[in-house]
């Protein structure tokens, strides 16, 4: 059996509640959650040194008197970008080193791991097979890079999460499994592993499983320390749905069969991340904090931590 955790990816609090002494008294006292995955939006790289380590203390502060645990740091919604796959050789080396002082900040949280998508190629790349085979080698062999810095850093271990598309890298079962094993072959000092996303699946594919939020959970689970969840549509139209009793009777994803798919994997242990959107819009933006609410409420059911 797989020991399974609850936690919340603060994607939510991007523009709404950027303080950490408000997001972290969302989490903790709201929602009495423990376990948090970061989300890069609320502390941009680029920002000056004396703001990120000033943040970066009010951070850990305030996840101390919560109780809460900066777990794993991810990207988010700004960080849904080219990057490692630029067009742009010299904007990839910016993006690389970015991503350095991206993993530099997880390192200052205390995080066990962090990451990001591993890149995406814009359509005119994709389109020409041997930019795209460039671009995808170079992004491979940065990864190896950053993970060495990683190590460096104290981390336990990178991350990358599987997408929906082509261009978006990887996108299917087969095609992570293979990244994955490239990314770590010749004995990295710490793992690559993945974030998994019940949503990111790829309907388009001649392969059923690849449209199967339970066949990634069942196939690669069992390399993910962390996994993004939300409820989901059948057509897979990536609504960041909570799990709510409106959006349960719509969508697809029901706590005993992610359970189940993750022990079927054999993975030791899992924290299940709410990476839950609401739009800026009325009346939606005056239910994010009861969404999430009955969203915990609802898993809590099946997971105790």
């Amino acid at each position: 059996m797989t020991k399974l955790k609850l936690g919340i990816h603060t994607g939510f609090a991007t523009n709404r509640f950027p303080e950490p002494e408000v997001w972290s008294r969302i989490v903790g006292e709201e929602l009495g959650l423990k376990y948090v995955q970061f989300a890069i939006d609320l502390l941009n790289p680029f920002l000056p040194k004396i703001v990120i380590d000033r943040e970066v203390k009010k951070i850990k502060k305030y996840a101390r008197k919560y109780n809460i645990k900066i777990d794993t740091a991810f990207g988010s919604t700004f960080s849904r970008i080219n990057h490692l796959m630029h067009p742009d050789a010299l904007q990839r080396k910016v993006w690389f080193n970015w991503i350095k002082r991206w993993f530099k900040i997880s390192a200052d949280l205390e995080v066990r791991g962090c990451g990001l998508h591993f890149g995406i190629i814009s359509v005119e790349d994709f389109a020409n097979e041997r930019r795209r085979k460039f671009l995808i080698e170079e992004a491979i062999s940065s990864w190896r890079k950053l993970a060495r810095f990683g190590a460096k850093l104290g981390l336990e271990f990178l991350l990358f999460e599987p997408m929906s598309i082509q261009r978006e890298v990887p996108c299917t079962i087969d095609s992570t499994k293979k990244l994955l094993e490239r990314v770590n072959e010749n004995s990295l000092p710490i793992p690559i592993r993945l974030c998994l996303d019940v949503d990111h699946r790829n309907s388009a594919s001649s392969d059923p499983r690849d449209g199967d939020p339970y066949a990634w959970l069942r196939e690669l689970a069992q390399f993910a320390p962390v996994i993004h969840m939300k409820q989901s549509a059948k057509d897979n139209t990536g609504h960041h749905w909570p799990f709510t009793k409106e959006y349960n009777k719509r969508g697809i994803i029901t706590p005993p069969k992610v359970i189940e798919a993750i022990n079927t994997s054999g993975a030791k242990e899992v924290v299940l991340l709410f990476e839950i959107s609401h739009r800026e819009r009325y009346p939606i933006e005056s239910r994010v904090i009861d969404d999430l609410k009955e969203s915990v409420e609802y898993w809590r059911k099946y997971i105790k931590e």
